[in-house]
């Protein structure tokens, strides 16, 4: 019976031809038959509150006296479909063009994430684009890497970052916002603690292609010298092996900022010799400052921003 209100209605409400309605019709079913109608609509609870919205609308037709006008009749609450996606729109750009800034090291520091840019981050980074982004990464920089002729001494280096380079806090983040959070660097170790944090698959595969290709791989890394264990469980765990050098942060280093710390340690390599030709991190402060590599390569990374 609702059904035949329906598509009568409905076919009156957009007839050309006669723009009346029939107000029996109507009072016919609403009012004839009220408890038949009622018993339908609870038939099925999850179209009670349309069905209600519907049936007292017209029951409220049927009780007017005003003369009725299929052409100004009142439209039910819909929302604006359209200015809703406009607005959605407007924030994936502004997220996207946030983003952009991240990666190319324009914006100033910052300590999380623009709060509307939240779905924006955790889409990306659980999505497609972000592993297509690592995989543009690896593979630009392994076309480098066979590039290059290697003197055969031992002395020509490539090296990596570790946390969300080759090692992925994605877990860890999930549980805290995807970088919505104030970093809490006390949380943070505990998570490190376990050694638990996957491979980034396009940087194990990179790894493993500069080792075969005759570079020897140095491990450079904000980390703790106290977490030397873990983090080498975790390393291998996790598929990477036969590395060089693993540095990490000593007494004399927690006090310094990333750019400068790892700026320090890239100075001792080359005064023992080595050649750094290529150096991965997912932060500018693993890529810049001094004695750079001759090439280096960001992975993405719009959770956080280490100075």
């Amino acid at each position: 019976m609702f059904q035949k209100i329906k598509s009568k209605t409905a076919h009156q409400f957009n007839s050309s031809e006669d723009s009346s309605f029939s107000l029996l019709q109507i009072q016919f079913y609403f009012i004839k038959q009220p408890v038949k109608l009622f018993f339908l609509i609870l038939s099925n609870p999850a179209m009670i509150i349309p069905r209600l919205f519907l049936f007292i609308s017209f029951f409220s037709l049927v009780l007017c006296n005003e003369k009725f006008n299929s052409h100004v009749l009142p439209r039910p609450l819909i929302l604006e479909t359209t200015q809703l996606r406009e607005l959605d729109n407007e924030v994936q750009l502004q997220c996207t063009s946030w983003r952009f800034g991240v990666e190319a090291n324009n914006l100033n520091p910052w300590k999380t994430i623009p709060l509307e840019c939240a779905e924006y981050v955790k889409d990306y980074m659980l999505g497609r684009a972000y592993r297509l982004d690592l995989e543009r990464v690896s593979n630009e920089a392994g076309i480098y890497a066979k590039s290059l002729e290697l003197s055969g001494d031992g002395k020509d280096i490539w090296v990596f970052d570790v946390d969300d380079t080759l090692l992925s806090h994605l877990p860890y983040y999930a549980d805290h916002g995807y970088g919505l959070e104030i970093f809490d660097p006390a949380e943070f170790n505990r998570w490190v603690d376990k050694a638990l944090a996957p491979a980034i698959e396009p940087s194990l595969k990179l790894y493993k292609e500069v080792m075969g290709l005759g570079f020897k791989v140095f491990l450079l890394t904000g980390r703790s010298e106290s977490q030397r264990s873990m983090t080498e469980e975790n390393l291998i765990n996790a598929g990477f092996q036969n590395w060089e050098k693993l540095i990490l942060r000593g007494s004399e280093d927690h006090e310094k900022l990333a750019t400068v710390f790892k700026s320090d340690k890239r100075s001792e390599m080359v005064k023992e010799g080595y050649r750094i030709l290529g150096n991965s991190g997912d932060q500018w402060s693993d890529l810049l400052g001094s004695f750079m590599s001759n090439r280096s390569f960001k992975l993405p990374n719009p959770m956080y921003f280490i100075v």
